[in-house]
């Protein structure tokens, strides 16, 4: 029996629950990206809690070098390393791998690269991969794949996708022997395969059905949000969905925009995970049910109001737009802080609000409502 449930729908958008050892998580959701085991912007596990997150996503390249998956597995895994008693997942450290173009030579072993670090060598296969996710004991580990850029020839992305579906079947060989052994800290590590073929519907939906058939615990959507226009990312989507298990979570890596989340989840995903709401906050960009403010404007230097007047997170309920502007130009940590425990507070209820929006039939309507205005520059 799946561990996943959907609920229920609204035309393609589903409201589901996936079981797992550490908690249920409610989908829609958004997982807080915190990539060295941290928010950076100075947000603790325990605040994570307060601001509603679900699922906390680390980096398994990043863990690796720095401290080391092994010393994690010393002390007892991820969530006891970091104090962090729900979901996590860790992602393949694929993406990663593939940004240091310059540095690394692929091979169907794996990829041989140099730390971004210290310039030592190491090579990552499926196997390697899914051994340092099972040393930091995470929720949900990602197949280990080759993320290609936007565009790409054809025959490349096509032998790329092959490749990908080998090391596919070597990860799922490598995770069940990992969960069988008696020192293992989580046995019930989940596995997500990744789909994979550039911008070429064709490749994509051959690559799916491929993938599909390996049984895995959730299929996500890779590649995309690197560069190529916000419709050609929907058309792949839209391709994509109806080829991907209605019985397993569906996750677009990487994306994005609240505009984005909701058009996705118009057409059918179930988990997202993005940066932007930390990047952007660090820089003075907000979010708001009103639309995106730039907090560094002149125009909120003596704005007594909260950053949105329909927030309830714990940065709106105590401090001005003025106050909280004058700490990021003075570049206190404090200002960064607030800003950051914001935003992610708004992407966490908007995915809530989703959520609610399907269980009482309204989805469409909040759809139709906030796909225009969340995208928007706040009109004060």
């Amino acid at each position: 029996m799946s561990k996943f449930t959907v609920l229920m729908k609204d035309g393609r958008a589903r409201r589901g629950t996936l079981q797992t050892v550490h908690g249920d998580i409610q989908t829609p959701v958004f997982m807080n990206v915190g990539t060295c085991a941290a928010i950076k912007g100075g947000v603790s596990t325990v605040e994570l809690e307060q601001i509603d997150c679900q699922v906390e996503l680390s980096n398994t390249y990043h863990l690796h070098i720095r401290p080391g998956d092994g010393l994690i597995r010393e002390m007892g895994g991820l969530h006891k390393f970091m104090n962090w008693k729900r979901p996590i997942l860790t992602d393949s450290g694929g993406f990663q791998v593939f940004s240091l173009s310059s540095l690394r030579k692929i091979t169907e072993e794996g990829v041989k690269f140099a730390s971004h670090v210290d310039g030592k060598r190491i090579f990552m296969g499926p196997e390697e991969s899914m051994q340092i996710q099972s040393n930091l004991a995470s929720t949900i580990a990602m197949a280990f794949d080759e993320c290609i850029e936007n565009p790409a020839p054809y025959d490349y992305v096509k032998a790329s996708c092959d490749r990908t579906y080998r090391w596919l079947v070597r990860c799922k060989a490598e995770m069940e022997r990992l969960n069988s052994l008696p020192d293992t800290i989580n046995p019930h590590q989940m596995l997500f395969g990744i789909n994979q073929g550039s911008t070429y519907e064709d490749l994509r939906i051959a690559h799916m059905q491929q993938i599909s058939e390996l049984d895995l615990d959730g299929y996500a959507i890779g590649g995309l949000a690197v560069g190529e226009e916000t419709e050609e990312m929907y058309r792949i989507i839209n391709a994509v969905e109806p080829h991907m298990p209605e019985n397993k979570p569906r996750y677009l890596m990487g994306v994005g925009t609240p505009c984005n989340i909701l058009e996705a989840v118009h057409m059918g995903v179930d988990f997202f995970d993005c940066v932007m709401p930390s990047r952007n906050a660090r820089h003075g960009n907000l979010f708001t049910w009103h639309g995106k403010i730039n907090l560094l404007n002149e125009k909120y230097a003596k704005d007594p109001r909260p950053l949105d007047s329909s927030c309830d997170c714990p940065t709106c309920r105590s401090y001005s737009r003025s106050y909280i502007r004058h700490l990021i130009k003075a570049k206190e940590s404090l200002g960064m802080r607030l800003a950051v425990t914001h935003n992610l507070y708004f992407y966490n209820n908007l995915t809530r609000k989703i959520r609610e929006a399907l269980e009482s039939g309204c989805f469409e309507s909040f759809y139709q409502k906030y796909r225009t205005i969340l995208g928007e520059r706040h009109p004060d």
